[in-house]
């Protein structure tokens, strides 16, 4: 037996049986008056003996009767908890996933809803310490919120109240599903201050209960011991039509026509017809009807692949605006039914080329689709008024071949050779004979770029700061880098082209146009208004301390400002949809962040997860109550007596 506010029911006890009893002792004020007999005043002659000191307590059934409820009331106002288990206090970690597919209406409401009742069940069971126990220990809970970064809603404590108020402060998310880290926070946690992780404590190891539909992508980086984790299966049916892959470009031959692409996933046991809809600024502009092939329709490899349909569209449309392809089929999840992309004007970059006479690099940049290269020797672009190119921007991209400017108006710059001093990279010495050893190829600039056979034989060593992006890197230097300063974009390639076989490889022409490109892109202010869940909105090229305002899917009206070096970054883009900054009078800015995860479009649950080797199953029934509370048969036995009472009462009175 347990209690759970024992202190409230002895001091309630010890004013309220008291005061019934007293009503018992205080004395009748009555009326005197000569009659001429008392037989027919039998009653009165009883009230008058109750009256008297001592006798009024006697066989009195009614006393008896509310003494029974009012002490029914006091023991359920004490809290009592019967209790189906036993045991010292133990530990537990209660891992609750809020990713997209955690959405999904298949479990009304949500199946994250679902998740948090059941783990609200799961707190409400917990084992509390006897309160005339000096031994026992409560079970202590902590309360932790994944999708793809893991967040503590609440630390290890035996307070139910606490525990239950943070379940229900989890909120759902459209991001992607990741465990590893949620538990290495768990560990963390749950490792006693001052010890090391690899000596044994006297304390034992927190449980895991993972309440989750199973669609986690890391599960090959967790290694828990056979009994550490307790799995519960949230949800109950995969069908789903999501949207994973989209893309929309302007044509380089015709900048005003747009081609648009999406790629639309079935994971349900049926082939399903769905109509799409292409909308651009909130006006539909087109309409098609598609067939997805059920899950599972492939041979070989693509046996357990969802089916897949691509649609394309084509649309003439000039100026700047906001697509959106939406199917509109209803499922059970609704985040991935839509996609949205932000289309800027057409625009033919102009480029600045600064170079003594490099042949080999003037030839790949004449091969872009520029509006304008205009090559410039180091001399002619020092003795520029660089005042003016920074107000004027003439220039959308300047490229510096192996020359240190004394000044650097604001622009975007793409630097091969030796870096320009002011942007806080140094450089210690030079290198030989450099190969690439690693490099991103998902990045914008290195997109198709293979750099398998790039050999410098002279490069500089790079000390880039913490804040930089690097894109390739030599044995013993980074070989390509993204760096901002000052409102000023920077590509770094630490070599010259001259001293290297890259000329002769067809990835330089490619990363020539990809560079371009990604630095064309950042002469708007938004520097990339494609993004996914998760990633941030960043603006640079503005004055320290400038305010915006941003609206979301969810929000509206939040501000935010940029930071000393002029940038301004806002991570919380936990929703798929449109999201609208306004910096200070100038023009509205649209960010689209979209989901694009075929594995969480894929929401059908599991029954069996498998982390680095080790099989876990979903219990076999949802989360039940370990204890009963037994306040509600006080309160119903406290009304059963106190309606006897007046019964007794009432029939007395008839007597």
């Amino acid at each position: 037996m347990e209690w759970l506010t024992p202190l409230t029911g002895i001091y309630a006890a010890a004013i309220a049986v008291p005061a019934l009893l007293l009503l018992y002792f205080l004395k009748l004020k009555r009326r005197e008056q000569v009659v001429s007999s008392t037989l027919l005043w039998k009653r009165a002659v009883q009230d008058l003996q109750v009256n008297a000191p001592f006798q009024r307590l006697r066989r009195n059934i009614l006393l008896l009767l509310q003494l029974l409820a009012l002490l029914a009331m006091l023991v359920a106002l004490a809290g009592p908890i019967l209790s189906l288990t036993g045991g010292p206090g133990e530990r537990y970690v209660v891992l609750i996933d809020r990713s997209a597919s955690m959405s999904a209406t298949d479990t009304k409401p949500t199946r994250l809803e679902a998740a948090k009742s059941q783990a609200k069940t799961f707190v409400q069971s917990m084992r509390s310490r006897a309160f005339f126990s000096l031994g026992d220990r409560s079970d202590q809970t902590m309360v932790i919120a994944f999708d793809k970064h893991a967040k503590v809603m609440c630390n290890f404590t035996s307070d139910k109240r606490q525990l239950i108020s943070a379940v229900d402060a989890i909120e759902p998310g459209d991001g992607s599903s990741a465990l590893a880290e949620a538990v290495v926070v768990a560990r963390a946690f749950a490792q006693a201050p001052g010890v090391e992780g690899n000596i044994r404590t006297a304390e034992e190891p927190a449980q895991l209960i993972l309440f989750s539909d199973g669609q986690i992508r890391d599960l090959d980086q967790i290694v828990v011991a056979s009994d550490e984790l307790v799995f519960h299966s949230i949800g109950q049916s995969p069908d789903n039509v999501g949207i994973t892959a989209m893309q929309a470009k302007r044509s380089y031959e015709k900048p005003e026509e747009v081609d648009v692409f999406a790629s639309l996933a079935n994971y349900s046991d049926a082939s399903i017809t769905s109509d799409v809809q292409l909308i651009v600024n909130g006006d539909v502009r087109a309409v098609r009807s598609v067939t997805i092939p059920p899950a599972g329709s492939g041979t070989g490899s693509d046996a357990n692949r969802p089916g897949q349909v691509a649609v394309n569209f084509t649309l003439a449309h000039a100026g700047a605006g906001v697509l959106e392809v939406r199917q509109l089929r209803p499922d059970f999840l609704s985040s991935d039914d839509a996609t949205w992309a932000v289309l800027s004007p057409p625009k033919r970059l102009s480029v600045l080329l600064v170079s003594n006479e490099n042949v080999v690099l003037k030839s790949a940049l004449e091969a872009l689709p520029l509006a304008r290269l205009d090559p410039c020797s180091p001399a002619g672009f020092d003795a520029m008024d660089h005042a003016a190119l920074e107000i004027e921007q003439p220039y959308d991209v300047i490229v510096l071949d192996n020359h240190i400017p004394a000044h650097l108006p604001k622009c975007r710059y793409l630097v091969f050779g030796r870096p320009p001093s002011g942007i806080d990279v140094s450089v210690p010495q030079q290198l030989e004979n450099q190969v690439i050893v690693d490099w991103r190829p998902r990045h914008p600039v290195l997109t198709h770029a293979n750099l398998t056979n790039l050999f410098a034989a002279q490069c500089y060593e790079m000390d880039l700061p913490r804040d930089a992006d690097v894109l390739a890197e030599f044995n013993d230097s980074a070989a390509l880098a993204v760096l901002r300063r000052s409102g000023s974009v920077f590509l770094l390639a630490g070599f010259d082209i001259l001293q290297t076989n890259w000329p002769f490889e067809p990835s330089f022409v490619l990363f020539c146009y990809n560079a371009v490109s990604f630095l064309g892109v950042q002469v708007t202010p938004d520097r990339q208004t494609n993004l996914r869940v998760g990633d941030p909105i960043i603006i640079d090229g503005l004055p320290a301390a400038t305010g915006a305002r941003v609206d979301g899917p969810h929000f509206s009206g939040r501000e935010i400002a940029s930071n000393p070096v002029g940038s301004i970054r806002f991570p919380g883009t936990h929703h798929v949809g449109v999201y609208r900054v306004r910096v200070g009078e100038q023009p509205m800015r649209c960010f689209a962040v979209n989901m694009l995860d075929s594995d969480e479009s894929n929401i059908g649950p599991r029954s069996e997860i498998t982390l680095s080797g080790q099989s876990v199953e979903a219990q076999d029934r949802p989360v039940m109550r370990a204890n009963v509370p037994l306040w509600p048969f006080l309160v119903i036995c406290a009304l059963v007596l106190a309606s006897l009472e007046w019964l007794v009462y009432n029939l007395k009175a008839k007597i």
